[in-house]
């Protein structure tokens, strides 16, 4: 339930290069998000800060490890991004959420020379300025997807608790209830990881 996702997340994080003078934002604080927050957090970076609507995984964030949290439905969190790095922007940016608005957020966050990697999944395609990647601030994108090679350090992270997944499934289902495991995951504020058991 847990291994597969955390391996994606783990892929991703590593896919930003962290170093230990990086200001990480990661968008999107779903599992998968949630799982890169914990993840980073053993690179020892300078901040990491977590952005999301639902304010239950946003607490959940700051539990993993992540020193700021910021919805976008509540506040201007490229602003709060620019007042916490002197006007500078983060170093990395890793767009887990899957929403339009989170790519054009990104590329105004970063600094000069950052990094943006994208793992969401858009349902169309969005418009992404070029004219910032390239002429106005000189971003590397890089794509993230899957977990190659991640299984045993996940699953090792995991077993000796470096690695956080206390309450990332909030639900779960037998099989024969799998109709309602899909609509909880999809409407219920709540809704973390919804797990079917067989």
């Amino acid at each position: 339930v847990l291994v597969e996702p955390y391996g994606c997340a783990m892929h991703a994080v590593d896919r930003a290069d962290l170093k230990h003078t990086d200001v990480l934002v990661v968008s999107g604080l779903g599992a998968i998000g949630l799982a890169m927050v914990s993840i980073a957090k053993k690179y020892m970076p300078k901040m990491i800060i977590g952005l999301d609507v639902r304010k239950n995984r946003m607490e959940k964030a700051l539990e993993f490890g992540a020193d700021y949290v910021f919805s976008p439905a509540e506040c201007d969190v490229v602003a709060e991004i620019k007042k916490l790095t002197n006007d500078y922007g983060c170093d990395k940016y890793i767009e887990a959420s899957g929403h339009p608005s989170s790519a054009v957020q990104g590329l105004e966050a970063i600094r000069n020379l950052g990094t943006y990697v994208q793992f969401g999944i858009y349902a169309d395609v969005i418009p992404f300025d070029l004219n910032i990647v390239g002429d106005t601030k000189e971003i590397n994108v890089l794509g993230s997807h899957l977990s190659p090679y991640c299984f045993g350090a996940v699953i090792e992270g995991m077993l000796d608790g470096s690695i956080k997944t206390d309450g990332i499934v909030t639900h779960t289902f037998k099989l024969k209830d799998w109709e309602k495991a899909f609509e909880t995951a999809e409407k219920d504020p709540t809704a973390i990881k919804v797990a079917i058991v067989p």
